[in-house]
């Protein structure tokens, strides 16, 4: 009578077979920590019990929380990505809505108003002008020579 033990090719098979088992064990007992930890509808003394029971009897404790409350553990961890998605794509939406960029009228003004107080000469003036009505926009353009871009 011939064992996997006998040929060490399935020896290894089997001893890497109890390894990935024993690493999935351990995976979905910290899933159940924090599925115990996530679920809001438990109170204290519940998630105490069930966290000592998962502990102290870890192959148990598992198997029976599995059983209990496991299709309560997978709705709870698609209410969070849920959750975690909108968050994401608020995030998003805040951070790609640019400002606007300001209109020719209200770069006009404001080129006028830094003419008047003498921060730009005419002839920069008349550039910054000549940019703006080309649609070139200030963000495309340098700012003309000698003055500080306002922010």
């Amino acid at each position: 009578m011939y064992l996997a033990y006998d040929f060490p090719l399935l020896s290894t098979f089997w001893a890497l077979l109890w390894f990935f088992l024993w690493i999935l064990w351990f995976v979905l007992l910290f899933r159940i920590i924090v599925d115990i930890f996530r679920d809001d509808d438990m109170n204290g003394w519940a998630k105490a019990g069930w966290l000592a029971f998962a502990i102290l009897l870890p192959f148990l404790g598992v198997l029976v929380y599995v059983i209990a409350r496991g299709k309560g553990m997978g709705r709870r961890e698609i209410a969070q990505a849920r959750a975690q998605q909108k968050d994401f794509d608020a995030y998003i939406r805040e951070t790609a809505s640019a400002p606007t960029r300001p209109s020719s009228v209200d770069e006009l003004a404001r080129l006028s108003d830094l003419r008047s107080r003498g921060d730009i000469t005419d002839e920069e003036f008349r550039q910054a002008k000549a940019l703006v009505l080309t649609d070139a926009g200030p963000a495309a353009a340098s700012p003309p020579a000698g003055t500080v871009p306002e922010r």
